[in-house]
């Protein structure tokens, strides 16, 4: 296999990683607004456990796989700086739909990977091609008809997720920076001594003020706290697909396959909030689709066209 075949064939790898993990993240978040609406944790609460129970998580398995030599077992700020800037994007994103419908908050969020594309091309030098963002745009289209948010009905709480899709955008640029040459295992464990630090600084502020969504309130139930863990370990499990996902690809590829996240999401909003989509936000919902697998099968045409090329290439040098 060339070198340029077997690279086409990572991207579609990485494609299909990416789209387990929007799977998996919205399961998240629906534990996070579970937890905040149903048992009175803060936003912050919840956020700081999440990334004590993925530092504790990973440290196990970043110890083991060190031991043996799998890894290198390197300091990096910048990862400390992925963890600190994901902190507080999901703070304000367990926030926001504390108060809104999750489908709501995650459609307006979904502004973030035309960002990615835009910051893509400028800060990594990557060649975003018309088709492409024409693909994010429809995409962004469909999770606006999914769920058109409303700052009339939400107020100025509808603006968290879009500071959060910023945020976000920033921590998968630098993951692409700091991936090409950095075990992934090692990458999220730091970036969780980061979370760590950001939420901790940010209860340590928010609890003596009494502040309700960002001072320290602890849950009360053997249920809640079962919770708690769940979503650290979702949270592991999500994260280090999308790290390994945009090592292996650049952003711009990834980017619209995020929609696939709207899908899940309006499903555990009906399972678990009771929130049925109506027939309007289906048609969303296949808009969403359509783009990432028409993403998906540009690349595979890519891949092909260049393989003939190449060979034809070939053949006509050879001796």
């Amino acid at each position: 296999m060339s070198n340029s075949s077997a690279a086409n064939n990572q991207i579609a790898r990485a494609m299909m990683i990416m789209v387990a993990a929007m799977l998996f993240a919205p399961v998240m978040d629906a534990i996070a607004k579970s937890l905040a609406t149903q048992s009175d944790v803060s936003p912050a609460t919840v956020t700081f456990g999440r990334f004590v129970v993925q530092t504790l998580f990973l440290s196990v398995f970043v110890a083991i796989a060190w031991s043996k030599g799998a890894v290198k077992y390197v300091f990096s700020w910048v990862n400390i700086l992925r963890g600190m800037i994901m902190g507080l994007a999901a703070m304000l994103f367990f926030t926001a739909i504390k108060y809104m419908p999750l489908a709501d908050a995650i459609a307006v969020f979904f502004v973030e990977p035309l960002i990615v594309m835009l910051m893509s091309s400028v800060f990594l030098g990557e060649k975003v091609g018309w088709r492409r963002v024409t693909a994010a745009v429809i995409g962004f289209g469909g999770a606006i008809i999914v769920i058109r948010p409303s700052y009339e009905l939400f107020g100025a709480v509808s603006l968290l997720p879009l500071c959060t899709a910023f945020l976000f955008s920033i921590y998968l640029i630098l993951t692409r920076i700091s991936g090409s040459n950095q075990e992934p295992l090692v990458m999220q464990f730091y970036a969780g001594i980061g979370g760590v630090l950001l939420c901790g600084a940010v209860l340590a502020v928010g609890t003596p003020l009494g502040s309700v969504d960002f001072g320290l309130s602890l849950p009360t139930t053997s249920q809640a706290w079962s919770l708690l863990l769940g979503i650290g370990l979702f949270a592991v499990a999500s994260h280090l697909l999308i790290v390994i996902a945009f090592t292996m690809a650049p952003a711009s590829i990834l980017a619209p396959f995020q929609y696939v996240e709207i899908v899940s999401a309006t499903i555990l909003g009906y399972v678990i909030f009771n929130d049925f989509p109506a027939s309007v936000q289906w048609l969303g919902i296949m808009i969403i689709i359509g783009s990432g697998v028409y993403i998906f099968l540009r690349e595979q045409k890519l891949e092909k066209n260049t393989v003939s090329e190449l060979e034809t290439e070939n053949t006509l040098t050879a001796p």
